[in-house]
């Protein structure tokens, strides 16, 4: 029998909980600028939701001569001074993991970002809403690979069919989608098509905890009953 909740939920963070993409895009275009290139919105748009390391050989490309580890280094000292004068919480994300944590509910963040900055995130939401922490430099496979995923559902211990995955991105919702989660995309900065493999939600603001489980018993029994 499908449960009516799902064990744990999942959580990306840039784009998601924390609107930090302008924030990348910003840090992005000052560094290839700093080494004479040029970097415009579309070609910004494309690393949404990559992994740092891809990200930095496209910044190569653009004539950064830094190595790979100190571009990556380079930006997210950049975002992170950025999130320390305003930290911009995306629309009903920190009321939902709120509803979430006070049911009991257990929660990981699955973010490609550095350590680092994903403890800087969580060390300013006012009550401990994760459970653990994956995050870019944790796993072997960044996103739209499963493994980001799959390690969250491992370090709380649960199945990652019972789990409900939120995204932003393309490749994030691939990564979620690819690892068995139930999934559920709220688009930001990119486009997200509708699909039977996942669910659409234009914001998280005024999204409950019984919409939430509404999603989960929804596809987990049309997965079961075909």
């Amino acid at each position: 029998m499908t449960s009516f909740q799902p064990a744990a939920v999942l959580w990306d963070m840039d784009g998601t909980i924390v609107d930090t993409e302008p924030y990348w895009m910003r840090a992005e275009t000052l560094l290839v600028q700093s080494y004479g290139g040029t970097w415009n919105h579309d070609e910004a748009l494309s690393l949404v939701g990559q992994g740092l390391w891809h990200s930095a050989r496209i910044l190569q490309a653009k004539g950064v001569t830094l190595s790979e580890d100190e571009i990556i280094q380079t930006l997210t000292a950049s975002v992170m001074e950025q999130i320390r004068i305003a930290v911009p919480w995306r629309p009903g994300a920190l009321e939902l993991l709120t509803e979430i944590r006070d049911a009991g509910l257990k929660s990981a963040l699955v973010t490609m970002s550095l350590r680092s900055l994903a403890e800087l995130v969580v060390s300013l939401i006012e009550f401990p809403a994760f459970d653990a922490i994956v995050s870019g430099d944790d796993v072997t496979h960044s996103k739209p690979h499963p493994e980001p995923y799959l390690r969250g559902a491992e370090l709380l211990g649960v199945d990652i069919r019972d789990c409900v995955a939120f995204e932003d991105s393309l490749p994030g919702l691939a990564s979620a989608v690819a690892s068995g989660a139930v999934s559920i995309g709220v688009p930001h900065m990119v486009a997200i098509d509708e699909s039977t493999e996942h669910t659409i939600w234009p914001t998280l603001a005024g999204r409950t905890l019984s919409h939430l489980s509404d999603v989960f018993v929804a596809a987990r029994t049309t997965t079961r009953n075909p």
